[in-house]
């Protein structure tokens, strides 16, 4: 049941905009997603299993479009331009999903699902443990170098390094925001 997983992640993020996760309720959830409430418990177990995954699936999303902005598709020319756009991406991400930017900050406020703030290292039916905001940092950085290693310039700063940086600036953009498109020029002027 794919269709019906995902369907029930699309309704819980669109009750969590609605208002403060211990007010959504699971019978809403299924119910905006058109399947029974036995349909989500079977699914997801509780409304923490429920969270976790919701998590799981931003976190992802998340890490996904890294890897599209760090493409070659993406439009950006260079390996610099490039992390400049990942860059960007984890700001945009952080500012519009309030759920990537707390697995990004570590910073969980009470309108969020606090239960999986400590979960971080329990494995669960999700794809995988939910990451701390370190390791989900190093998961995007891993990720940058494996897709610029082959364009990256000979004699330029250690490309792990970079990407490291890279990182952190993004993610210090996200907690003292700025202007997304302050954090590209930022960049290319680091990795000059």
């Amino acid at each position: 049941m794919p269709a019906a997983r995902e369907s029930l992640l699309d309704a819980a993020f669109a009750a969590l905009e609605g208002r403060p996760w211990p007010r959504v309720k699971m019978a809403e959830v299924a119910a905006a997603a058109g399947v029974s409430r036995q349909t989500l418990y079977n699914q997801f177990g509780s409304k923490e299993g429920l969270a976790r995954a919701l998590v799981r699936r931003e976190a992802d999303a998340y890490l996904s479009g890294v890897e599209r902005a760090l493409s070659v598709a993406s439009g950006a020319a260079g390996p610099r331009e490039r992390l400049a756009a990942a860059a960007v991406w984890t700001v945009r991400s952080a500012t519009e999903n309030p759920l990537v930017r707390a697995v990004l900050t570590g910073c969980w406020n009470e309108r969020l699902p606090t239960s999986v703030t400590s979960v971080t290292s329990v494995r669960t039916a999700s794809p995988g443990p939910l990451p701390a905001p370190g390791e989900l940092l190093g998961q995007a950085r891993d990720r940058a170098v494996r897709l610029l290693a082959g364009d990256w310039p000979p004699g330029a700063v250690e490309l792990p390094l970079a990407c490291e940086a890279v990182a952190r600036l993004a993610l210090s953009y996200v907690v003292a925001p700025a202007p997304a498109a302050d954090v590209a020029r930022m960049v290319r002027t680091v990795l000059a």
